[in-house]
């Protein structure tokens, strides 16, 4: 049986951005990927979509690219966050 909180959201997405938010200062990709326990390459696709949207931002530094939330994408991480809670 599928988890409630699937049936609202796309899991890895969603987790993604409660990842994010948990800690406020950028992340690496492959760190995140672990984090929500997906590929490398899937993370980087689904955190392209999230950039495409305006949630999250990439910094470069040097050859890393680290991913941050945005102001909205930090807004919709704590929506997220709330419903996870209130649906269990």
């Amino acid at each position: 049986m599928k988890d409630n909180f699937d049936i609202f959201f796309r899991r890895k997405p969603a987790l993604m951005l409660v990842a994010l938010k948990r800690i406020s200062r950028a992340r690496y990709g492959s760190i995140l990927a672990k984090e929500v326990d997906c590929t490398y390459s899937h993370a980087v696709k689904i955190l392209q979509s999230l950039e495409r949207l305006g949630l999250v931002v990439f910094e470069k530094k040097g050859r890393i690219k680290l991913i941050k939330l945005t102001k909205r994408g930090q807004e919709i991480a704590e929506h997220i966050e709330g419903i996870k809670k209130t649906i269990g």
